[in-house]
């Protein structure tokens, strides 16, 4: 059986993840050995008597910066194999995307940081981390949500994660395209019906149809998509 992929989450409030890692796939996963997930408290690596882990900014302003020490001794304590990704999640990184969750589905394990408070002491960034990822334009209270968003969506790319493996091949952004629409019974309700071509069992068509409709929604939804693809000659512009 393949080594399970592992993920070294660092956290303030670990408590975060007990309900989404205890539910769904998630869970089935754990429990199957395809992915490992280690939660890790930083508070249990401060030193001082009340585990403090943030301290007020150099220069003044507003809220509290989270401690670089903390973090060091947490990262030390987990024997980081090189080349292993180690991400920051903050507002200021790359945008989390399907093609980086492919990238990252393809090494065997996984750490990331989750900021909180006015983010962390910038020596986190310059000699810790290997690299910094948002999952988008929008703050949030604190890195676990993202911490979820990135495994969840990495997770479901290793082998055996999903019952069904092309259920991940015709997704939204794996082609670039976003996925066409889907229907299941009945044929029809309230006068709503089932595209014909679906209950025709002509599995040609129906493959030419999804495609259609896959370009269709993504050039109204999402043109900056459309403008990426038409740029690389994968569609007509």
């Amino acid at each position: 059986m393949t080594a399970a992929l592992r993920f070294d989450i660092l956290t303030l409030f670990p408590g975060m993840f007990d309900s989404p890692l205890d539910s769904s796939l998630l869970r089935r996963a754990r429990e199957r050995g395809i992915i490992d997930v280690r939660v890790h408290d930083i508070r249990q690596f401060a030193v001082d008597r009340h585990r403090v882990t943030d301290d007020a900014p150099y220069g003044g302003g507003g809220g509290m910066v989270m401690k670089v020490e903390p973090i060091d001794r947490a990262l030390a304590s987990l024997d980081i194999e090189e080349g292993t990704p180690v991400i920051l999640l903050t507002p200021q990184g790359e945008t989390f995307n399907q093609p980086l969750a492919r990238e990252l589905a393809s090494h065997r394990r996984i750490v990331m940081i989750c900021g909180h408070y006015e983010g962390v002491d910038e020596r986190v960034r310059l000699y810790l981390v290997n690299r910094e990822i948002s999952i988008g334009d929008y703050i949030l209270t604190g890195g676990e949500p993202a911490a979820l968003v990135v495994m969840d969506a990495v997770s479901r790319l290793v082998p055996g994660f999903l019952g069904n493996e092309d259920s991940s091949r015709d997704d939204s952004f794996m082609e670039g395209l976003l996925e066409y629409p889907q229907y299941t019974r009945p044929a029809e309700y309230r006068g709503w019906r089932v595209p014909e071509v679906l209950l025709s069992g002509n599995h040609r068509e129906i493959i030419a149809w999804r495609r259609s409709e896959s370009i269709r929604r993504t050039r109204e939804r999402r043109p900056d998509l459309w403008a990426r693809l038409a740029e690389k000659g994968e569609v007509d512009s």
